[in-house]
């Protein structure tokens, strides 16, 4: 098999990435616990950014070539969005754990779908609405508006999820113009900046345990990305794409295990349809291409 054909190997390095992206929620889960949000996503960029340009310095034309765009603009946008999306996620796992706030933000390959029409100009036919329409059933029954008091912590996941969704088709689109290099290092660097423009006016000194939790926080982060990307390098994105899902499974089971998080019956039925109607647009857009 050719490299960027190997179906296979993709797959078990999506599995690899999901565990150890869940591994980083949960981590994320305990420090921002602790902590102000602001300082342990900033923390976490500072190393992001520091992997990014050295692995954009080991490349032909080095950080010069990583750095070079035709959409600055909407560059620095995709890394500011993706920073503040990461901020709101991890704030909703403190208030809302991880179980649920994973089950709400497995819904953005359907908000991916449903904005790609009005912001790409992509066709969306009628079976891929009809998938997202049933998937935001699901998101429904996970949030179960009208029983009872509805908590608006709630939205904080659909909201991340909405963010990532848009973070997500900007990088479809710079795609068509710049590499994935590029995509990756603008991703890092503007990331880290406006991280710290906001971060360090929250500063709070840690213990020495959690600069340990700190230190695995930002290898996972790191990991995760290196894992990623050689995913796609070997495998069709559309090939692995339906086992990234799995990291709402592993999410979960970090939340359950280690914090001791409830598997509510409604939440279980919202996921699977979320993620039933997310497998079908997934492969409706694989037998259109």
């Amino acid at each position: 098999m050719s490299a960027g054909n190997n179906t296979k190997l993709g797959i078990a390095l999506m599995v690899a990435t999901s565990v150890v992206f869940a591994s980083q929620d949960g981590i994320s889960r305990h420090l921002a616990g602790e902590y102000n949000v602001y300082m342990v996503v900033m923390v976490r960029y500072w190393f992001f950014a520091a992997f990014v340009i050295t692995v954009a310095g080991r490349k032909a034309g080095g950080i010069v070539a990583a750095a070079r765009t035709s959409r600055p603009v909407i560059q620095m946008t995709r890394g500011a969005l993706l920073a503040a999306e990461i901020c709101v996620m991890v704030t909703g796992f403190t208030i809302l754990g991880l179980v649920e706030s994973h089950a709400v933000f497995a819904a953005y390959p359907l908000l991916i779908a449903a904005l790609s029409g009005p912001i790409l100009g992509e066709h969306v036919g009628w079976r891929r609405w009809a998938a997202i329409g049933v998937g935001f059933i699901g998101v429904l029954f996970i949030l179960k508006p009208g029983l009872g008091v509805f908590d608006p912590a709630a939205v904080i996941p659909l909201i991340a999820a909405i963010m990532f969704a848009t973070y997500g088709l900007l990088t479809r689109f710079v795609a068509r113009d710049d590499t994935a290099a590029t995509s990756f290092f603008w991703t890092g660097t503007v990331g880290a900046v406006g991280m710290t423009a906001v971060g360090v006016w929250f500063w709070q000194p840690m213990t020495g345990p959690d600069w340990l939790w700190m230190g695995a926080l930002c290898i996972t982060g790191s990991l995760g990305h290196w894992l990623l990307i050689r995913c796609y390098e070997v495998a069709e994105a559309s090939a692995v794409q339906p086992f990234a899902y799995l990291q709402m499974v592993f999410a979960a089971g970090v939340g359950i295990v280690v914090f001791g998080e409830l598997l509510e019956i409604n939440v279980v039925i919202g996921a699977l349809i979320v993620v039933g109607a997310g497998l079908f647009t997934l492969w409706r857009e694989r037998q259109q291409s």
